[in-house]
């Protein structure tokens, strides 16, 4: 290993840590070095696809593109995708490994995956100068310790020195700090060179004697405060930032958007980019009557299609459904919702909890789970009957199972996507007759596997200027949502000034 490396652990989930990690990330990029990110092992159900078609954890992939660099697996070697509250899907260098319970996975996934870890961070700290480490859940998971393959053990394979970030929003700030440095071991307290302060609100000078306390009481420099930045727009990786959207209003001269919030519902940040257009308002909604006032109702991917199918009808969503195409309005369904819109469900090979399930039946579609993983980079356009254009969409597909159309008319022609070489290595773009989605002749329901299909500035302005003609309201210029676009690219600049400002970061980059 030829990399210097340094760790950004947490004091527990949520507290910051996977966008800490980018902004530094930016800040040495910005600077000439070469760096590179890595997490061990992520738990997450937002998930992207590399361009050589394998799938890692898309906070790795945002701090790949603060670092200048193509997302690869070796950044993040393992990801868990909880399937229920007691197993998950297990990826291991991108491709499913197995699914397993997480008695099973600890008690017997460390002896066998501690070396792919080792080897993908041996790898990748070959080819840069700095390796930007991320930890996972809190640095004192005692009980988890002996089995750790993220925090400790990778902090000391790679000789690293820590940082450690605490979320004051959450409040107890200072049990957090001094009841996670207490709780390490001498050689684990003796890595943390800095303790960063994250989300506070208010004047930041009112905590001063906070930092003196920490401080005096630890022996660990504060090396910042970082005040919250209400409005920034970079990908999170926990649902838990989803509730502030909960309470968003609809108005009368925007385009309403509910987004159904699954029990596992998955790659959330599909939505990210439309909730940043200054026509739009979107909220995710748990209860039925809050799709009343909605244009477009989406119902997002899921871990578990089967299971969140029966969610909705037990929460009573589909008498929701029925009024809302009734007055024609629009529904969506992406990857695991748009399998639900379909006729009917089968899972022979018990991938998720086996059988078959009757769909919402918006769709002439027929879905069957399969155990084999579909993962791809994609390009489309929009069907010449599909009212929105000939504009490109891109985007990537992660899904288990195969949709089949019965006299329905698809949504996109793929004219390229990402195959792996023979040797697993390489990735190739190859032209392609293939189809994707499927939509109803009114054109108000459809479905689609890829995720990301509103990215494309070209394709979301003509898709939410049809829904404004549909409302009464005028179209607004395609340079609309352009502008949204590269101000989102801008977005990791501005969290790295945003850092550089408030954190101390020199004797760290020194």
């Amino acid at each position: 290993m030829t990399a210097r490396a340094f760790a950004v652990l947490g004091t527990g989930s949520d507290v910051g840590k996977s966008l800490i990690t980018a902004g530094i990330c930016r800040l040495l990029h910005r600077t000439g070095v070469r760096v590179a990110p890595f997490k061990a092992q992520n738990m997450s159900l937002n998930s992207f696809v590399t361009p050589d078609g394998l799938e890692i954890g898309r906070a790795q992939a945002l701090q790949a593109e603060a670092c200048g660099l193509s997302p690869h697996v070796d950044m993040n070697p393992i990801l868990l995708k909880p399937e229920s509250d007691r197993c998950s899907q297990v990826v291991v260098l991108g491709k499913v490994l197995a699914k397993q319970e997480a008695s099973a996975y600890y008690y017997d996934g460390r002896p066998r995956l501690w070396s792919v870890v080792t080897d993908s961070y041996a790898r990748l700290s070959s080819q840069y100068d700095v390796m930007v480490i991320e930890g996972a859940g809190s640095a004192a998971e005692v009980n988890l310790r002996k089995w750790d393959l993220v925090n400790w053990p990778v902090v000391e394979f790679a000789e690293a020195q820590v940082l450690l970030v605490a979320d004051i929003d959450r409040g107890g700030v200072f049990a957090q700090v001094v009841g996670t440095l207490d709780l390490l071991e001498p050689a684990e307290r003796a890595r943390v060179c800095g303790i960063i302060i994250n989300k506070f609100r208010g004047d930041a000078t009112l905590f001063a004697d906070g930092v003196d306390f920490l401080e005096s009481r630890t022996g660990i420099p504060v090396l910042g405060v970082v005040p919250f930045l209400r409005d920034l727009m970079l990908d999170q990786e926990d649902s838990l930032d989803l509730v502030r959207h909960q309470q968003t209003s609809f108005a009368s001269d925007c385009i309403n958007i509910a987004v159904i919030l699954l029990p596992h519902m998955s790659n959330f940040t599909d939505f990210n980019v439309l909730m940043a257009e200054k026509d739009v308002a979107l909220k995710y909604v748990s209860t039925p009557s809050a799709l009343v006032d909605a244009d477009s109702v989406i119902i997002p991917g899921s871990k578990n299609t089967l299971a969140d199918l029966s969610y909705l009808r037990e929460r009573g969503f589909a008498p929701l459904l029925d009024n809302h195409l009734q007055v024609r309005r629009e529904l969506i369904g992406i990857c695991g919702g748009y399998q639900m819109l379909g006729r009917r469900i089968t899972d022979p090979d018990c991938v998720e909890q086996g059988g078959s399930s009757c769909g919402l039946g918006y769709l002439n579609t027929e879905t069957e789970i399969t155990s084999a993983k579909y993962t791809s980079q994609i390009e489309a356009y929009p069907m010449d009957f599909f009212p929105v254009g000939q504009s490109l969409v891109r985007g990537y597909q992660i899904h288990m199972g195969v949709t089949r159309r019965v006299n329905e008319l698809p949504c996109f022609r793929v004219c390229r996507h990402s195959v792996l070489s023979e040797e697993g290595r390489q990735s190739m773009t190859t032209h392609t007759e293939e189809f994707d989605g499927a939509m109803r002749h009114d054109g108000l329901v459809w479905g689609t596997y890829i995720h990301g299909v509103f990215d494309e500035p070209g394709f979301r302005r003509a898709w939410l200027n049809r829904t404004r003609e549909r409302k009464g309201l005028l179209s607004l210029d395609s340079h609309t949502s352009k502008s949204v676009t590269a101000r989102l690219q801008g977005e990791l600049d501005r969290w790295a000034d945003h850092l550089s400002r408030n954190v101390d970061l020199s004797c760290l980059l020194r």
